[in-house]
């Protein structure tokens, strides 16, 4: 209850979660039929980056600035990748962003701009004043629905959804700590029993990575066919002081979602590294749908000659 994303909003972790929700919702157009996302920790929606919040942490100047004005990452002038293009084209292009980058969107707000008329979201966010905001932003968009409850109990209601396709975004702020991926498996254990077609886009901090382990090996072994996991790490993973690094792990990922993912993260490494080369990570930590490799045909040694 104690956190607020305004003093966080477009840092790098941003950059990356909100570039797979683009890629989710763009996979999920793909089809006619609509869809619903559902945000289960979605904060206020929009957030301005010149608020005190936001100049008193300036991590939007080591995430989106360095998309936005490559030299302040000592970056080549490479052509962003069409994924990346897109997403910024679509910040930009916010009323109040006419003269420059001053408001950052959320992870509700990017979603709305991206779905259809037909498509829906249900937002789910505990705290009051957060909650209030959202709706105020949303008050004329009738796809967008607003719930002031817990994101995790919500999903006992809200799955499956009406449209029967769409994808669940969790992103809490982790003030439990380690006991965060507890709630977080606890939740997607029941939601994958309502709903077991679903997309699931979990975001989580990378701090020292033996905290983020387990939650891994749980998502393998989660009983989904597909798990794919895309990470970014900008400082060592070893440290406790700091967020090193960030991740996305999406159970039934669309299909050449990796594909999608690989040059945006090649870009975001290149351009988001600080005092150190910037590593990532994409891999699936299933895939039952991959083909099995060929059968390994042993050789034997000849047979003796008998005499």
């Amino acid at each position: 209850m104690n956190y607020r994303h305004a003093y966080h909003a477009g840092n790098f972790a941003d950059v990356l979660k909100h570039a797979v929700l683009l890629a989710l919702i763009e996979a999920l157009k793909l089809k006619p039929a609509p869809f619903c996302v559902i945000d289960t920790h979605a904060g206020s929606g929009c957030y301005a980056l010149d608020s005190n919040e936001a100049g008193k942490t300036g991590e939007y100047k080591d995430g989106i600035a360095r998309l936005l004005f490559p030299d302040l990452g000592n970056a080549s002038h490479e052509p962003l990748p069409p994924l990346l293009r897109r997403w910024l084209d679509a910040i930009l292009a916010l009323p109040g962003n006419e003269h420059g980058l001053k408001l950052y969107p959320g992870s509700p707000l990017q979603a709305a701009l991206a779905m259809r008329d037909a498509d829906s979201a249900q937002l789910c966010e505990l705290h009051p004043e957060e909650a209030s905001r959202l709706r105020e932003l949303f008050r004329r968009d009738a796809r967008v629905h607003v719930h002031e409850r817990n994101g995790y109990e919500a999903l006992k209601a809200l799955l499956p959804p009406m449209e029967k396709r769409g994808l669940v975004l969790i992103d809490p702020p982790y003030e439990a700590q380690e006991a965060e991926y507890r709630l977080i498996e606890h939740a997607l254990k029941e939601a994958l029993q309502r709903w077991p077609g679903g997309i699931y886009a979990i975001w989580y901090p990378i701090k020292r990575r033996s905290q983020v382990q387990p939650f891994l090996r749980w998502l393998a072994h989660c009983g989904a066919k597909r798990v794919l996991r895309a990470e970014l790490l900008l400082h060592g993973d070893d440290s406790p002081l700091r967020l090193n690094g960030t991740g996305m792990a999406i159970i039934n990922a669309p299909w050449q979602l990796d594909e999608t993912l690989r040059e945006p993260l090649r870009a975001m490494a290149r351009l988001l590294a600080q005092e150190r080369p910037a590593e990532w990570k994409l891999d699936w930590l299933v895939d039952e749908a991959a083909p099995a490799p060929p059968p390994r045909t042993a050789k034997l040694p000849p047979s003796p000659r008998r005499r």
